[in-house]
C-alpha cells in the first residue's frame, strides 16, 4: 500500500484583494482599466510531519495573507509583457500601449513580473512566492501545492506545482 498523502486547503474571507488591472490580448487588443475582487486559495499536499500535520494552517494562512495584502488596492502592472511598456514618470508609473497611456501613482503600483496580469499568472505569482516559506517551515517542498485565484465568484485559475 502507498503511504497516506494529505491535503491542507485556506481560504479565508481576509485572502482577497480588491486591485485593478488590464490585459492585453490576440495580439492587438488591449482591455479597458478595470479592478476585481479577487479571493486566493492554496492548497498544500504531502505526508504528515512529526507534529500530525501537512503544514500549520496559520502558518500557511499568515503567509499568504502577506502576499495577499501586498497586492490589495493597488494597479497590478506586468513587467515583462512584450505590448506593454512601463516607465518612470516622476512620482507616477507611465504605462504605454501603442497610441494610449495611463499615469499612475507609483506607490500605488505594483509591478509583477507576469507578461499579463491575468488570473493564471497571479495564481503562479503567488504560488512562486510561497514557494521558498513553504520550504522554510516544511524542510522540503511539498508534494503538491495548488494556488487558486478567483477574480470574481465562479470564476477563477489555478495553477499546481509538483515535486520532483
Amino acid at each position: 500500500m502507498a503511504p497516506s498523502r494529505y491535503q491542507v486547503r485556506v481560504t479565508k474571507d481576509y485572502l482577497v484583494f480588491c486591485a485593478g488591472h488590464f490585459i492585453t490580448y490576440d495580439g492587438d487588443h488591449c482591455e479597458r482599466v478595470h479592478g476585481h475582487n479577487y479571493r486566493v486559495a492554496v492548497e498544500v499536499e504531502d505526508a504528515l510531519d512529526q507534529n500530525a500535520y501537512v503544514v500549520d494552517f496559520i502558518a500557511l494562512k499568515d503567509m499568504t495573507l502577506a502576499l495577499v495584502n501586498e497586492l490589495d488596492h493597488r494597479m497590478l502592472l506586468p513587467t515583462t509583457n512584450p505590448r506593454i511598456t512601463l516607465e518612470d514618470d516622476g512620482p507616477n508609473v507611465k504605462a504605454s500601449y501603442k497610441g494610449r497611456y495611463w499615469s499612475f501613482p507609483r506607490d500605488e503600483c505594483v509591478l509583477l513580473p507576469i507578461a499579463n496580469t491575468t488570473a493564471e499568472l497571479l495564481a503562479e505569482y503567488l504560488g512562486t512566492r510561497l514557494c521558498p516559506s513553504l520550504e522554510r517551515i516544511m524542510g522540503r517542498m511539498p508534494q503538491v501545492l495548488r494556488v487558486e485565484v478567483e477574480e470574481c465568484f465562479g470564476q477563477s485559475a489555478r495553477v499546481e506545482w509538483q515535486r520532483g
